[in-house]
């Protein structure tokens, strides 16, 4: 199957590892060239840009904070003037800390929420100038804004936020552009592994139809068909990726 990604320019925020880096890799082996944005991590965010160069296609470094809007608006100034519009843009900087209901600081609260849902805004607002008629934005979101979890009340609650935020872009920016949303259940990632290690034993077996975790690539499928032309009729949806999370 054809995705139509051939020659086209994607935008991926929190590329440097995990999900994003999956990503960046499998959209440049459909023929796209990417943007490679990153907080803190610069080896990762290389190491992205060398797989994405491995399949013979562009690859551009962008540094932003996520928590700060300025910084934002100016890193998007810095794009090379050779990229002249954005034919997918994917939302996939988080954030995950794991405290206690009753634990929860204002700073705190207040950090996890500006990297997953408020910083996410202001991407998508700040590049939506560039984006191209028929391009595609997916948000990543998580099984928790679902669900819920007590000791990740800020990091659910900016999840299920992005959720609605993807329904609100999708009307403010059709007919031109797509706005979808995939939600990842437990993924085998660094930041992954964290939530891994603060489940109870046989969490998967237990909670899960398909009794394991997701690798990276089986979210980052999901992401680069969404953002490809050839998901042409949906718009403001959210698919969930969790091998049966919350059917049980």
């Amino acid at each position: 199957m054809d995705l139509g990604l051939a020659g086209k320019t994607i935008f991926i925020t929190g590329a440097s590892s995990g999900i994003g880096a999956a990503a960046a890799e499998l959209f440049a082996e459909e023929g796209a060239d990417v943007v490679i944005s990153y907080g803190r991590n610069q080896t990762g965010a290389e190491a992205t840009a060398a797989a994405v160069r491995a399949n013979d296609q562009q690859a551009w470094l962008l540094p932003m904070d996520l928590a700060q809007p300025q910084s934002i608006s100016e890193a998007i100034r810095l794009l090379p003037g050779e990229i002249e519009g954005l034919d997918g843009l994917v939302l996939c900087a988080g954030l995950s800390l794991h405290t206690g209901f009753g634990e929860i600081t204002p700073d705190e609260w207040n950090r996890v929420l500006s990297i997953n849902l408020t910083g996410a805004f202001f991407v998508l607002q700040a590049l939506t100038p560039l984006l191209r008629e028929g391009a595609g934005v997916v948000a990543v979101a998580s099984v928790s804004a679902q669900t819920g979890v007590a000791h990740q009340a800020h990091y659910a609650a900016a999840k299920a936020g992005l959720v609605n935020l993807t329904k609100s872009a999708a009307r403010a920016l059709a007919p031109r552009v797509r706005v979808n949303c995939v939600a990842p259940g437990v993924t085998l990632t660094p930041m992954g592994q964290d939530t891994i290690d603060a489940l109870e034993p046989d969490y998967a077996r237990n909670k899960m139809l398909l009794e394991r975790f997701a690798s990276p690539e089986e979210i980052a499928r999901m992401i680069v068909f969404l953002a490809s032309p050839a998901n042409s009729f949906m718009s403001g949806a959210t698919v969930d990726v969790n091998g049966g999370r919350e059917l049980r």
